[in-house]
């Protein structure tokens, strides 16, 4: 029998072994008013197609969909890319007395339940994407790898891991216990105390899986230590902080409210600063040449005025007079910055505010000298450079990830309409 016989056979088994070819899901888009770009001029009807969870085309008008595809009608609506929020705490948003004692009662299992109902919040609320600055048991960076295995719904995570200080500083988790249970604290790995010492906090969470390098210069509002706002780490420690996530391709989020230690950072080359509270000039003449962002978080003082509202005793007096403090303060930095051109990217604090009223922030950056349009950007372009994810996210373009919201009404107009958003899509799912 010659060779040749056998060819059939080879390529029927061939066929047999062959995998299906992966099955293409396509939706069309049909936009009223399209802001692809904020800071961009807003396009008029617009269709969008969508392909496996990406972007492929935007039309001009309503291009009919073909047989097969999901047609979703936004025509009475606005539409724009996702929201990024880029400072959350995911795991919680019970401040506080009861935030503390959560701390020692909730297990991590717990908290990864809590991290995944305030990440369905937040995703329902438009923000499509979100950085969590800070969990020490590991629930958000497990919940991360679950989103993006499409184990579970959510907002994409970029993760911190546990937030680094030094000892006494703001992140130490021994603060306000009692001394015989500090070394259960000490076990989180995330304080430190010299150049040496901080360079190994750094290398720890990012052997856990942190995308993100986060430290806190300064004190803290709800640290509890009555030590103050000002500066809390020497400037080899966050020099080594800096330079040790930047080796490991990690960016910086500094937590800093004393001028002292907003210049500590801004020297060091962090990426981002974190509330930055208090100013002077030669701390804003610093920050006008550097690169650095800033998160203001001025929804925070939503969170503590209505837990206040609700029980005047819960925060311990040591961290009540920082609060009273905040809210007095709260704004005037965003005030004094934006004049000067340092870059804005948004981020609410969420877990001292409400979970699912990221929103809210936007209101209170247009009430402290920003624009509407210059906001949506802080949540958009700018929060999507700052996480480095501009060639994912931050607009809709083709190629791009299909994390599209839309809105009743023009939020340059208006910016308060962003508290309400109407439809939300998440890497090309819709979201209830």
């Amino acid at each position: 029998m010659k060779p040749t016989t056998f060819l059939p056979l080879l390529l029927l088994g061939t066929a047999l072994a062959a995998p299906a070819a992966a099955q293409t899901t396509r939706t069309i888009i049909h936009a009223g008013h399209l802001i692809a770009e904020p800071g961009q001029p807003i396009r008029g009807a617009s269709t969008i197609i969508v392909e496996n969870g990406k972007i492929v085309a935007i039309a001009d008008g309503h291009q009919p969909a073909d047989a097969g595809a999901t047609l979703i009608d936004l025509r009475d609506k606005y539409v724009l890319p996702g929201l990024i929020d880029s400072h959350v705490h995911l795991t919680s948003d019970a401040g506080g007395l009861a935030g503390q004692l959560e701390e020692v009662t909730l297990s991590p299992a717990a908290q990864a339940f809590n991290a995944e109902v305030n990440g369905m919040k937040t995703l329902r609320a438009g923000f499509t994407t979100v950085r969590n600055l800070g969990d020490g048991d590991g629930a958000t960076l497990a919940l991360r790898d679950a989103i993006a295995a499409g184990k579970v719904q959510g907002p994409r995570i970029v993760d911190a891991g546990n937030a680094i200080s030094g000892s006494a500083g703001h992140m130490d988790g021994s603060l306000g216990y009692r001394d015989e249970l500090k070394p259960f604290f000490a076990g989180a790995a995330n304080t430190c105390n010299g150049a040496d010492d901080c360079r190994r906090a750094v290398r720890y969470q990012v052997g856990r899986g942190a995308d993100v390098i986060k430290f806190a210069s300064t004190g803290g509002v709800n640290s509890r230590i009555g030590a103050g706002l000002g500066k809390q780490m020497f400037d080899d420690e966050a020099q080594a902080i800096v330079d040790t996530a930047h080796m490991f391709g990690k960016k910086v989020a500094v937590h800093a409210h004393g001028a002292d230690g907003i210049r500590l950072a801004l020297v060091a080359g962090a990426d981002s600063i974190e509330h930055g509270t208090i100013l002077d000039e030669p701390t804003i003449a610093l920050w006008a040449k550097s690169k650095t962002y800033y998160v203001p978080t001025l929804a925070t003082v939503n969170g503590y005025k209505e837990r206040l509202a609700a029980n005047p005793d819960a925060y311990a007096p040591d961290v009540l007079a920082k609060i009273r403090w905040r809210i007095s303060i709260t704004g005037k930095s965003l005030e004094q910055l934006v004049p000067r051109g340092v870059r804005i990217a948004f981020g609410t604090d969420a877990g001292v505010s409400k979970h699912g009223r990221n929103g809210d922030e936007f209101e209170l950056m247009v009430q402290h000298g920003m624009s509407p349009v210059e906001a949506l950007k802080a949540a958009t372009v700018n929060a999507a450079d700052l996480l480095g994810l501009s060639d994912q996210i931050g607009t809709i373009a083709p190629g791009k990830s299909a994390d599209i919201i839309a809105v009743a009404s023009d939020p340059i107009a208006d910016v308060r309409v962003l508290k309400s958003v109407d439809f939300v899509m998440a890497r090309g799912e819709v979201v209830d």
